[in-house]
């Protein structure tokens, strides 16, 4: 088993009551209901690894666009064209 560390914190009255009654009804300890819950709750919330490898190519990218400076000639469409597609 995994080395335990003490925690403690204060829960609600209707979660009390729900910790007791799973208590009986299981009979696992209400420290091993929270480490299950806890255990569940952090598959939603378990953090994804971003590749920064693809923010940097999209900062590149910006910084390339930024150095060529602005474009050459005019745009051929209006703006409340965009809104009637």
């Amino acid at each position: 088993m995994a080395r335990m560390i003490r925690k403690q914190f204060y829960i609600g009255s209707q979660q009390e009551a729900l910790l007791k009654r799973l208590v009986q009804e299981t009979g696992m300890t209400e420290a091993e209901l929270v480490r299950q819950a806890i255990d569940r709750q952090m598959r939603f919330f378990s953090p994804t690894r971003r590749d920064m490898r693809a923010w940097q190519e999209e900062a590149a990218f910006i910084a390339r666009l930024i150095e060529q400076g602005p474009v050459s000639g005019r745009r051929i469409w209006q703006r409340e064209e965009l809104h009637e597609r």
